[in-house]
């Protein structure tokens, strides 16, 4: 069976999500709600996958990756230039993952699959017919940043926050965030 997947990104207010392979602010509990959000399953038995482009990857500090208790699934046309750990996969195109992540023993373990970035990721994951929601982490704030998340487009809407993700404003380090879901209404 085809599992529909969901991104999950932190964004500010110019749009930005990344610089130099890193993230322009310092948001432990925005980091752990990532983890939080990304491991989360219904079924002890399961676990996510988390697909990403090789420069996410690499951009995870060395010590943490692959990102613990999830299937890491790395995005690169040459999977050959880099050395990954078992237990990493690697597959050359989103559609490769997805078909990888609806077959055999992978499809029996996985409960559901995040979209963890980069843009090129981002944007070909929000075109799928299997994209069901944005988790979107708003920083109202403005920072430097080199990579940036791609625009929402009118078949994604606002709906009301899962159970276990905060509506109200958060602050950390004087940075002021919002937690807003978006599902694409287009779905099949």
């Amino acid at each position: 069976m085809m599992k529909n997947f969901s991104l999950i990104v932190a964004v500010c207010e110019n749009g930005g999500i990344g610089i130099k392979g890193d993230l322009p602010w310092k948001l432990k509990q925005e980091l752990k709600y990532f983890s939080r959000m990304t491991k989360k399953v219904q079924n002890p038995e399961k676990r996510n996958a988390i697909i990403m482009g090789r420069k996410t990857y690499f951009g995870v500090p060395e010590s943490k990756r692959p990102l613990p208790d999830r299937l890491n699934i790395v995005l690169t046309r040459d999977p050959a230039a880099n050395q990954y750990p078992d237990g990493v996969m690697v597959c050359t195109s989103m559609q490769e993952a997805l078909s990888e992540l609806d077959k055999g023993q992978v499809a029996n373990e996985i409960e559901n699959i995040w979209i963890v970035g980069g843009n090129a990721v981002y944007k070909e994951a929000m075109e799928s017919d299997r994209c069901h929601r944005i988790y979107l982490t708003e920083i109202k704030q403005t920072f430097e940043c080199d990579a940036f998340f791609p625009k929402i487009t009118e078949d994604f809407r606002i709906v009301k926050n899962d159970d276990d993700v905060p509506e109200e404003i958060q602050e950390e380090n004087g940075i002021k965030y919002q937690y807003k879901i978006y599902e694409k209404s287009s779905q099949k």
